[in-house]
């Protein structure tokens, strides 16, 4: 069952503590866009069931990445897409966006997704490496 848009978006402005919606909405765009671009098969398919319709298009048609991008380059490209975000700020609005998306993912999936990605993403996540 997927999320429905204002909630997904409700949450996302929560953690990212933005003024508005359309921060938050232009943050989760680039973030999922950017994200997708490093996920594959089912693994994105399902992610993308869990999102809401808008932005599972996104994530289903990502920019394309050349290569994996580590997380620190990961900041950098949302800092360069986000208007007014820079790679100070950059890492919040990536935990805004990841943190929620890995609450409407689930465990299991976002250990998955996780699995995608080059070492380090679990903090982007919101979620600290396991000692």
């Amino acid at each position: 069952m997927s999320m429905r848009k204002e909630s997904f978006l409700a949450h996302v402005r929560e953690r990212g503590e933005y003024r508005t919606l359309d921060e938050a909405d232009r943050a989760a765009r680039v973030v999922l866009a950017l994200l997708g671009a490093h996920l594959v098969g089912t693994v994105r398919a399902e992610l993308a069931a869990r999102l809401p319709e808008a932005y599972a298009l996104i994530l289903l048609n990502p920019l394309q990445a050349a290569e994996p991008l580590t997380p620190e380059r990961f900041v950098r490209a949302t800092a360069a897409w986000i208007e007014g975000s820079t790679e100070k700020t950059a890492p919040w609005d990536i935990g805004a966006v990841l943190s929620t998306t890995a609450a409407a993912a689930g465990d299991v999936l976002t250990r998955e997704v996780l699995l995608q990605l080059p070492p380090g993403y679990e903090l982007l996540f919101g979620r600290p490496q396991p000692t």
